[in-house]
């Protein structure tokens, strides 16, 4: 299993908790399971294959550390939303920022920029074009504002020579 399968389960995780009262410990110990990957495995390639110790860590951290930090993820997803209300982002939008976000925020051996790009290509998996662009936004807009020692994002040649 890759790290990009991991994450997207710990998105898929994620999500399931926006519908519920469960904790994330509850949800982890329910679908974190081989017995549940059979189940799931059946219709749902994603879940064919059960994690390593190391890529079931990863995930559990991950919905256990989404989960508890979601009031501040959340905020900065607000904030960073210009013209969208939080309720009217999809979603399955909002779980793979709020996971992005806390990689960003809490996981310093994942870099930001891996963290956005994994976010976007899963992004491309369940959203339009549109919500795409507008993760890819707010995550740059976010990282930019937020880590100070963020290279500039690179100018295209012809911005360049407007400036001239």
């Amino acid at each position: 299993m890759t790290r990009s399968t991991a994450r997207e389960i710990a998105v898929h995780m994620i999500f399931q908790l926006g519908f519920g009262t469960q904790s994330a410990d509850d949800l982890i110990k329910s679908e974190l399971t081989p017995e549940r990957f059979a189940q799931l495995g059946v219709d749902e390639p994603l879940y064919a294959q059960f994690p390593n110790e190391k890529q079931e860590k990863y995930i559990s951290d991950l919905v256990r550390g989404t989960f508890a930090h979601s009031p501040e993820l959340d905020d900065y997803i607000s904030r960073y939303a210009s013209g969208w209300s939080f309720e009217r982002i999809p979603r399955m939008a909002a779980a793979i920022m709020r996971t992005a976000m806390y990689e960003v925020l809490y996981m310093p051996d994942i870099p930001n920029a891996a963290a956005i790009n994994s976010a976007v290509e899963l992004a491309k998996s369940y959203e339009s074009a549109e919500v795409v662009s507008f993760v890819n936004g707010i995550l740059g807009s976010f990282v930019r504002a937020e880590f100070q020692d963020t290279p500039p994002k690179p100018r295209k040649d012809t911005e360049q020579q407007a400036e001239e």
